[in-house]
């Protein structure tokens, strides 16, 4: 052991000469090299904390906090019940299954009820060994519903192992029936209970409470995001920043600045959240991220640190653990790939169908535009595809023949953007073509696109040669892929979003694509359709 090394080590293990008392006295030391905001973790409160900690070692190692003499916070009332309710379903579903076998299993019997109700408390307790009940996927959809499917192979396997046990045959031809029954019920009720959770959350209820960390400006853009999808389940009552604050745009936002760094502990405690998101920043990085999940250990506050990264879905994101720290990678976009054969192939023979099946319906359609106002049935106009090439897009004519020379005259009436000219009582507009307009009827047409590969049945707005000159780096990632008749932004809100709102939102489908995204936009697509929510 060198003289330098063992002097480290006894100036870490020395005792203080004079030990402090009082809430400082559970407070990691922190060294000379440390940022003031970390040193000003060891203040003392004047407030009694909720979160009571004790001191492991006192005299020959710095305090640490002590888990297993903190106070638990309880879990919200609505957690509760919502796990109750997840739990209620999945063994209604069990002992609908044991229904469903009883045509199978002749007269009832002692041995028969035995078994089913083995069955019934043992399908919820594979559920909670895949940790479905975990709050960290409640309202989540697929990462869920994979669990749930997985829980439902992993019992026919089970089954199927059995089975070579000749006394448990009969047994296990029951199972391989009652196993799906069971999941696909499972899965409806998870289904059903995760859209009354998005609806409560979007009415500002079933929400963990939240209080953000980090630097003013990192702070704003993660509340604006956490904003914008409800569905998340985070709201937002505050935030500690640096002191002082750089600026008042916190504020004219709505974020309370509750406190600086070395207040989260206490800022948690009187807000009653139930959750710190720490936003990436040099002040929050390292030492302050450990020593804060520390000092809420045992209290059953989440931790969570948003890692700065920009529209990239979790399926994108891989942590590679190293000796010193974890990693995160994060994997390219597909843009090519067996994927994206699949997708076309997909897309074309259900064109395909669509319009042989379809064809009566755009027979009237068209016939009714036609003869409902002069000019033809279908317009064509010039759209930029996949990586800049130009094709031209069909629709069913829904405006006169001259509404391009009427732009000019209505460009002051505009309620879009700078980029797309938008007005709810467009005078241009024929009867026949706002009723199409409204179901977006006027876009079927656009199946001819997708079977000659210009467009896909998902993908970004179809943008106009005007509008591509205006684009930016950022806008120029939505020609990396093909088009599509419906999208993200179409499923968002269509007209009512901004220019910017319906750009990222594309650029979000682009970087994370993949068939499940194609398949739940097509899913909304027809919600958003029968609603007829922002079109016009």
């Amino acid at each position: 052991m060198s003289d330098a090394f063992r002097e480290r080590l006894d100036s870490v293990l020395a005792p203080d000469p004079s030990p402090a008392t009082g809430p400082a006295a559970v407070m990691p030391r922190f060294g000379a090299d440390d940022s003031r905001e970390l040193r000003r973790l060891a203040e003392p409160s004047t407030r009694s904390p909720v979160f009571t900690t004790s001191v492991v070692i006192t005299t020959h190692s710095r305090p640490v906090y002590d888990p297993f003499t903190a106070r638990r916070r309880q879990n919200p009332e609505w957690l509760v019940a919502y796990t109750a309710m997840l739990v209620t379903g999945d063994v209604i579903a069990a002992i609908a299954a044991a229904c469903a076998l009883m045509p199978f299993t002749g007269p009832i019997s002692v041995q028969g009820i035995a078994l089913a109700a083995i069955g019934v408390l043992a399908w919820p307790a594979l559920l909670m060994s895949l940790s479905t009940y975990a709050e960290r996927l409640h309202g989540t959809g697929a990462v869920e519903y994979r669990r749930v499917a997985i829980s439902g192979v992993i019992a026919v396997a089970v089954a199927g192992y059995a089975a070579q046990v000749p006394a448990l045959v009969g047994l296990t031809r029951l199972l391989l029936i009652g196993v799906p029954v069971a999941t696909v019920l499972t899965l409806l009720s998870r289904a059903l209970n995760r859209w009354r959770l998005h609806a409560a959350r979007r009415r500002g209820l079933m929400a963990k409470r939240v209080v953000l960390v980090g630097r003013d400006s990192t702070v704003l853009d993660l509340a604006q995001r956490l904003r914008r999808d409800p569905a998340c389940g985070l709201q937002v009552v505050g935030a500690c920043v640096p002191q002082p604050p750089g600026s008042q745009s916190l504020e004219r936002s709505q974020v309370a600045v509750l406190g600086d760094l070395s207040q989260v502990v206490r800022v948690v405690d009187e807000v009653g959240a139930d959750a710190v998101v720490v936003a990436s920043a040099s002040e929050t990085a390292g030492q302050y991220l450990r020593d804060l999940s520390w000092r809420l250990e045992g209290t059953n506050i989440d931790v969570l640190a948003a890692p700065g990264l920009l529209e990239v879905a979790p399926h994108r994101l891989q942590i590679r653990p190293t000796t010193s720290a974890p990693l995160i990678q994060i994997r390219e976009p597909e843009f090519r790939g067996h994927r994206r054969v699949v997708k076309g192939v997909l897309d074309r023979v259900a064109a395909a169908v669509l319009l042989v099946l379809g064809s009566p319906l755009l027979l009237a359609i068209g016939a009714a535009v036609r003869f409902s106002s002069p000019g033809p049935a279908l317009y064509r106009q010039c759209r930029v595809g996949k990586r800049g090439v130009c094709f031209d897009v069909l629709k069913f004519r829904s405006m006169v023949t001259d509404a391009e020379r009427q732009l000019d005259e209505l460009l002051s009436q505009n309620e879009g953007n700078a980029v797309l000219f938008k007005m709810r009582r467009d005078p241009r507009v024929t009867p026949v073509g706002r009723f199409l307009r409204r179901y977006s009827l006027d876009e079927l047409p656009q199946l001819i696109n997708v079977l000659k590969g210009q467009m896909s049945f998902v993908g970004p707005r179809p943008a106009l040669e005007r509008e591509v000159a205006r684009y930016g780096p950022d806008m120029h990632r939505r020609l990396l892929v093909k088009p599509g008749i419906t999208g993200l932004w179409q499923v968002s809100g269509r007209s009512n979003l901004s220019w910017d709102e319906a750009v990222e939102l594309d650029i979000r489908y682009v970087e994370n694509w993949s068939l499940g995204l194609d398949l739940a936009i097509l899913l909304r697509t027809i919600r958003a359709v029968l609603r007829s929510s922002g079109a016009y």
